[in-house]
């Protein structure tokens, strides 16, 4: 308890690590929301569809319509104070909340990087990244030399945990033993130049799946030690230059790239400050008086907030672990868990609708109500199937229809395996409940998939 008093108190880097970690963040947001806008992806995934799927607990967050443009503009303008260090707090929390709700609006745009990005943003709203090298430190006249190590660690702490739980969830028997889904996503890239010849080749696909699993299980420890940093960032770079010319996974790669520098010693981030100092030709001299170490106002306050933050991210992608069925069938406890790009799940589902007294029934033609995009996510995932249910429910409610029941008939497919029968036909949806509960109209997989 004296060390870990002693640490929190007493130990301090460089305060240009937070500033360069800052800069780049906001950078990378900028340019990932200009994209985002720039491709139009807010008006297929935000304004187009006719119904939203939200996240349970979360059916508050509804979409603004042709305004989900000023959402993105408001984060974009939080990018600009983050990068420029401005009004910083009031930046970080604008930006975390704007692109939170945005992620919010439709868990069928859920990806693992978002969510990175919404919890990494909630963590730098309390540590210093204005502290030094910003308009924050320049109107006060005043800036910081060193903060507390802790607020550095804290962000290499929730990378580590990032990239070791990812490593964990590939400790599985059909990652490790069947290289799948690796063996079916690599067998349509034979077309790449140099390395097409590979991508139909087992032995290629096990040499993959293994070294992915050893990566990402061992990266953060080797980005620690100072003598294997360098090997290791060279391996950091390489790996996600190749995932994304692999794979259309957008900004991650350069994410994670420019997020795991704040493992090197200060003495780098120093370079790049001053490099931009010289780039944007800020004087070296400078008004602004200089303060040894940033304190806290309320350190405990701080301190309590991360500590519980870190502790939900420890337990929460165990969660899975209270539910019976094999999680990548159900996916239950699935999402928010790390499991990056671990199966390949194919769907068909049909709804039909009936009078539970009369026996007349009708099917549901998807297209009437969803995108094409929402129809696929909607096919294999159990809870988009609920929700979905309980939209068309009441959706011919509305119409006038009585005594309404909604059935599924649901295929899906796993990892190459055969399609089988998911949701219980005989159910109706309309009467059963989202919630924390197990779900028991998910039909049981005809396989075993070992691990965690």
């Amino acid at each position: 308890m004296n060390t870990l008093k002693n640490y929190i108190q007493n130990h301090k880097t460089k305060a240009a690590t937070l500033a360069a970690f800052r800069v780049l963040f906001g950078v990378l947001m900028l340019v990932s929301l200009i994209r985002f806008v720039s491709m139009d992806w807010v008006e297929q995934f935000y304004i187009k569809p006719k119904w939203h799927f939200t996240y349970y607990g979360f059916e508050w967050v509804k979409t603004l319509g042709v305004y989900t443009y000023a959402l993105f503009a408001l984060a974009m303008l939080a990018c600009v104070g983050i990068i420029l260090g401005f009004k910083y707090r009031i930046s970080m929390i604008l930006f975390f909340l704007s692109f939170t709700y945005i992620e919010l609006i439709d868990k069928t745009t859920y990806l693992n990087h978002y969510y990175f990005v919404s919890i990494m943003s909630f963590l730098l709203c309390f540590l210093p990244l204005n502290a030094t090298f910003s308009l924050d430190a320049k109107n006060r006249g005043l800036a910081y030399a060193f903060v507390p190590s802790w607020t550095v660690d804290s962000i290499k702490l929730l990378l580590g945990i990032v990239y070791f739980y990812a490593g964990l969830a590939k400790l599985n028997s059909d990652w490790l033993f069947r290289a799948q889904p690796l063996k079916i996503w690599l067998s349509t890239k034979t077309d790449l130049p140099l390395v097409g010849g590979f991508m139909n080749q087992t032995w290629f696909h096990y040499a993959m799946s293994w070294s992915g699993a050893i990566y990402d299980l061992t990266i953060p420890f080797l980005l620690l030690i100072r003598k294997t940093r360098p090997f290791a960032f060279v391996a950091v770079v390489v790996f996600h230059i190749f995932t994304r010319i692999l794979f259309n996974i957008g900004m991650f790669p350069y994410i994670m790239i420019c997020a795991t520098l704040i493992f090197f010693d200060s003495s780098l981030h120093e370079k790049f400050i001053n490099g931009l100092k010289k780039v944007l030709k800020i004087s070296a001299k400078s008004t602004v008086l200089t303060k040894e170490l940033y304190t806290y106002k309320r350190p405990k306050n701080i301190l309590f907030i991360i500590s519980l933050f870190f502790v939900i991210q420890l337990f929460l992608p165990f969660r899975n672990l209270c539910y019976p069925g094999e999680l990548f069938w159900t996916e239950q406890g699935f999402r928010f868990s790390w499991r990056v790009m671990l199966m390949e799940k194919v769907g068909y589902t049909t709804f039909y609708v009936k009078d539970s007294v009369s026996g007349k029934q009708f099917y549901v033609d998807n297209t009437d109500f969803l995108t094409s995009f929402q129809i696929k996510q909607m096919s294999f995932q159990p809870d988009f199937i609920l929700e979905y249910a309980h939209l068309l429910g009441d959706h011919f409610k509305s119409q006038g229809h009585q005594n309404i029941q909604i059935f599924a008939k649901s295929y899906v497919a796993l990892n190459g395996r055969l399609n089988q029968l998911f949701i219980d036909p005989k159910i109706d949806l309309y009467q059963q409940k989202e919630g924390f509960h197990n779900k028991t109209w998910i039909l049981p997989l005809n396989d075993e998939i070992k691990g965690f």
